[in-house]
C-alpha cells in the first residue's frame, strides 16, 4: 500500500505534466495564430503581393524560433539575472538535465523539464509580436530589411521588454514600495512593442505609391480578398483565447479552471464590444460629414481584434461588465488611431499599430482602474481604483503607465534607428518599378496566381498576352541593367577625360614657372 509521501508525490506528477499539457495545447493554438496573420495580411494586401506576405510570416516563425533559442530566452529569463536583462541558458545551454517531472512549470527554474515548456509557450509570444510589424509595412519593404528587424526584434528588444515585466528579476515586476507592472497577457509587453516598431517602420518606410494624392488625402488601396482576410480574422478571435488563457499557465491550481472560463468570457466580451462600437460609430461618423457611409467588415474585424489586444491586460482580474466598457474604449481608440495614421500620411495597410498600440495602451491602462484585486497591500488584494480606492490602487495606476511609456520609448529608440540605418544604405525599400510590378514575381518568382495555371479555362490568346508581359518585363530589366552599365562606363570615360586635361593644365603650368613656352608639349 503506498504512503502517503508516495501519493502526494504521485499527485504533484500528474498536476505537473497536466500544466505542462496545458501549457503546450495552448502553444500550438498561439502558434496557429500566426496562419490567422498570414491570411489576415495576405487578403488585405494586393494579389501582386500574396506570396511576399506569407513567406514574411513563415519566415518569422522560423527567424523566431532560431533567436530565442539562441539568445531571446536567456535575455528574457535567464538566471541569475538583474532587472534590465537576464543572462543564463544561451542555446539551451546550463540545465539541469533531471527530467523529474515535478513543477514543470513554476519550479526548478533552470532544470530542464521547466526550460523547454516555458521555451515554447515564451516563443510562440515573440513569434507574435515580430508579426506585427509586417502588416504594417506590407507591399513596398525589401525582404532582407524583414529579415533583420524580424532577428533584431525577437533576439533583443522584445525579450528584453519581457524581461522587465514577467520574470521574477525584472524591475517593472518588482517595483517600488511592491508594486507590480499589471501586464497579464500581453498587452504591453507584446502588443505595445509590436505596435511601436510597426509605427517607426511604417514612417522611416514612406507610403506606398499612390496611396495619397498630391494634397495628402488618402486613395483607397483595397485588398485582393475579403473572405481570406475575415478567415484570418476568425483564427485570431480563437487563438487570442489560448493566448490569453495559457498567460495563466496552470491549470490544475485551486480556482484555476474558472479562472480560465473568466478569461475566455472576457476576451470575448471585450473583442466583441470593441467590434461593435467601432461598426456603428464608423457609419455614423461619415453620415455626420456628410460622406458616403456603409457598415464595414474590415473596420469591424480590426476593431474586434483590438478590443481582445486591450483584454490582455487584465482580463484575469476583471468583471465582464468591465470587459465591455474596456472593449468598448478599444474600438474608439482604434477608430482614432486609424484616422491619425491617414492624418498624418502613414500607410499601414493592416491598422496594425491600430489594432495594437491603440488596443494594448487602452488595456494596460485601463486595466488597474477596473481591477477587482489589483495590487497588495501587506499581502493583502487593494483591488483597483473603483472596487477599492486605495492609495495604492493608484500608485499601481500610475506604474503601469510608467511601463507603458517606457516600453514605448525603448522599441522607438531601437526601432528607429534599425530602420534608419537601413534606409541610409538603401536596403529598406524596394524600387519604385518594382513596387510597381509586385514583389510575388520579381524577389521571388511565385506568383500566387500565375496565370498560366488557368490554362484550359482562360482563352489561349489570355495566355499568350500574360507570356507577352513576363518576356517583355524581363527584356526591359535587361535593358535596364545594360543602360546603367553603358552609363557607369561613360562616367569612367568622363572622369578620365577631365584627368587627362587637368594634368596636361598641370605640365604646362610647370613649364612657363621654369621659363619655358608651352610649344610642343
Amino acid at each position: 500500500m503506498a504512503t502517503m509521501e508516495e501519493l502526494e508525490a504521485k499527485i504533484s506528477e500528474m498536476q505537473s505534466g497536466t500544466n505542462t499539457l496545458y501549457l503546450l495545447i495552448c502553444g500550438l493554438f498561439v502558434l496557429f495564430m500566426q496562419a490567422g496573420f498570414a491570411f489576415l495580411e495576405a487578403g488585405s494586401v494586393r494579389a501582386k503581393n500574396t506570396t511576399n506576405i506569407i513567406l514574411k510570416n513563415v519566415v518569422d516563425v522560423w527567424m523566431a524560433a532560431l533567436t530565442y533559442w539562441a539568445v531571446g530566452y536567456s535575455f528574457a529569463y535567464g538566471e541569475p539575472g538583474n532587472g534590465f536583462i537576464g543572462h543564463n541558458y544561451f542555446f539551451g545551454s546550463n540545465l539541469q538535465q533531471n527530467f523529474d517531472g515535478v513543477n514543470t512549470t513554476y519550479g526548478d527554474v533552470g532544470t530542464a523539464d521547466h526550460y523547454y515548456v516555458s521555451w515554447f509557450f515564451q516563443f510562440v509570444f515573440t513569434a507574435t509580436a515580430s508579426t506585427i510589424v509586417s502588416g504594417a509595412m506590407a507591399e513596398r519593404t525589401e525582404f532582407k530589411a524583414y529579415l533583420g528587424y524580424c532577428f533584431f526584434l525577437t533576439a533583443f528588444v522584445y525579450p528584453v521588454v519581457s524581461h522587465w515585466g514577467w520574470s521574477s528579476s525584472g524591475w517593472l515586476a518588482n517595483g517600488p514600495n511592491g508594486l507590480v507592472f499589471k501586464d497579464f497577457a500581453g498587452s504591453a509587453i507584446v502588443h505595445i512593442t509590436g505596435g511601436t516598431a510597426a509605427f517607426c517602420g511604417a514612417v522611416l518606410l514612406g507610403p506606398r505609391i499612390g496611396r495619397f494624392d498630391e494634397n495628402g488625402r488618402p486613395n483607397d488601396i483595397p485588398g485582393h480578398t475579403v473572405p481570406i482576410t475575415a478567415l484570418g480574422a476568425f483564427i485570431l478571435f480563437v487563438g487570442f483565447l489560448a493566448f490569453n488563457g495559457g498567460s495563466l499557465l496552470t491549470i490544475t491550481g485551486p480556482g484555476d479552471g474558472a479562472k480560465v472560463a473568466l478569461v475566455f468570457m472576457n476576451t470575448i466580451i471585450g473583442g466583441s464590444s470593441s467590434a461593435i462600437i467601432a461598426l456603428l460609430a464608423y457609419k455614423l461618423w461619415n453620415r455626420v460629414r456628410g460622406k458616403e457611409n456603409f457598415w464595414s467588415l474590415l473596420i469591424t474585424i480590426n476593431a474586434g481584434l483590438a478590443g481582445m489586444v486591450a483584454m490582455c491586460a487584465g482580463c484575469n482580474d476583471i468583471y465582464p461588465w468591465a470587459a465591455c466598457v474596456i472593449g468598448s474604449v478599444a474600438g474608439m481608440a482604434f477608430l482614432s488611431w486609424h484616422h491619425l495614421m491617414l492624418k498624418m500620411q502613414v500607410d499601414d495597410p493592416l491598422d496594425a499599430v491600430a489594432v495594437h498600440f491603440g488596443g494594448g495602451m487602452t488595456g494596460i491602462i485601463l486595466a488597474p482602474i477596473f481591477a477587482i484585486n489589483g495590487q497588495e497591500h501587506e499581502g493583502v488584494a487593494v483591488g483597483g481604483i473603483i472596487y477599492g480606492a486605495h492609495w495604492k490602487a493608484f500608485q499601481g495606476f500610475g506604474w503601469n503607465l510608467l511601463g507603458a511609456l517606457v516600453i514605448t520609448f525603448w522599441t522607438a529608440v531601437f526601432s528607429l534607428i534599425l530602420f534608419g540605418i537601413m534606409r541610409l544604405i538603401g536596403i529598406l525599400r524596394v524600387d519604385r518599378d518594382i513596387e510597381i510590378q509586385g514583389l510575388d514575381v520579381a524577389k521571388h518568382n511565385e506568383p500566387a496566381y500565375p496565370v498560366i495555371s488557368y490554362e484550359g479555362f482562360l482563352p489561349g490568346s489570355e495566355i499568350l498576352k500574360h507570356e507577352e508581359e513576363i518576356d517583355l518585363k524581363k527584356t526591359e530589366k535587361k535593358l535596364r541593367s545594360e543602360l546603367k552599365r553603358i552609363q557607369s562606363e561613360k562616367y569612367k570615360i568622363t572622369k578620365q577625360a577631365h584627368q587627362s586635361v587637368s594634368d596636361r593644365s598641370d605640365v604646362e603650368q610647370g613649364v612657363r614657372n621654369n621659363g619655358y613656352t608651352t610649344e610642343g608639349v
